[in-house]
């Protein structure tokens, strides 16, 4: 397989919301379905190595990220930057 760069694979992965949904854990769908009704919605799932998977969330203005922790908590400091894609 090629090489493929960081921002390529950030392109590739187009993963629908129900994709997205289906990696988070019932204590993470309760939190996203309550942010749901105030606009947030899932922006991507990382991925880190050897770590448990990591929703991001935003909001309907597009201008807070924050993730999803597996208790269902909202946490907009993550210890890791969120750039905006």
């Amino acid at each position: 397989m090629a090489d493929i760069g960081l921002k390529d694979r950030r392109r590739m992965s187009n993963a629908s919301p129900t994709m997205l949904r289906a990696q988070l854990n019932e204590a993470q769908l309760m939190t996203l379905r309550e942010l749901e009704r105030f606009g947030w919605e899932i922006q991507f799932v990382r991925r880190p190595l050897f770590q448990d998977p990591i929703p991001v969330v935003v909001d309907g203005d597009r201008k807070t990220y924050a993730v999803l922790t597996p208790e269902g908590e909202l946490d907009e400091s993550p210890g890791f930057n969120l750039r905006q894609p």
